[in-house]
């Protein structure tokens, strides 16, 4: 977090979300596709790029699905092949581009649907029937981007020796 003070729920709600999207950029700079494609410890299919797509099926379920009500299948993840995220992050600079396409533009949608909300207690669908207050939403993302940038760190830490900021 800057040296700012935060004022009120939504400024500290967003100003940590934003840090933690920017710490996964963070750790994904000046790769290429094969560093970010390389997976960390068998069984794992976890790679950095692999977080990259996981990260903006998450960002898409949460804010285009669940808050928007949106009709928009998911990007990476399906049924037939529930890791597909994981699965289909591979040395290749079309997958990492279309990754980081996909991340921006989810954030971005993200980014606009909370400006554009009046409150943090609007509420979106979920697809068990049950609804969930945009505060909670924020939460949860916070929630896991904090677990990932987690995992991103030893990643980064196995490909080129970079730990922390």
């Amino acid at each position: 977090m800057g040296s700012a003070e935060l004022e009120g729920e939504r400024a500290t709600l967003l100003a940590y979300l934003r840090d933690y999207r920017l710490t996964m950029e963070m750790k994904c700079a000046g790769l290429e596709p094969a560093q970010l494609a390389r997976r960390s410890v068998p069984p794992s299919t976890m790679s950095l790029l692999g977080l990259v797509r996981h990260m903006a099926d998450v960002e898409r379920h949460w804010f285009r699905r669940v808050m928007a009500r949106a009709d928009a299948n998911p990007l990476y993840w399906s049924d037939d092949t529930p890791d597909a995220d994981w699965l289909g992050a591979v040395a290749d600079q079309a997958v990492v581009e279309d990754a980081w396409r996909a991340w921006r533009e989810e954030v971005a949608f993200a980014e606009k649907l909370v400006a554009d909300s009046p409150d943090l207690g609007i509420r979106g669908t979920m697809r068990n029937g049950s609804s969930i207050a945009l505060r909670e939403v924020l939460l949860h993302m916070i929630e896991e981007y904090a677990r990932h940038c987690g995992h991103a760190d030893l990643l980064r830490e196995r490909i080129d020796g970079r730990v922390g900021q």
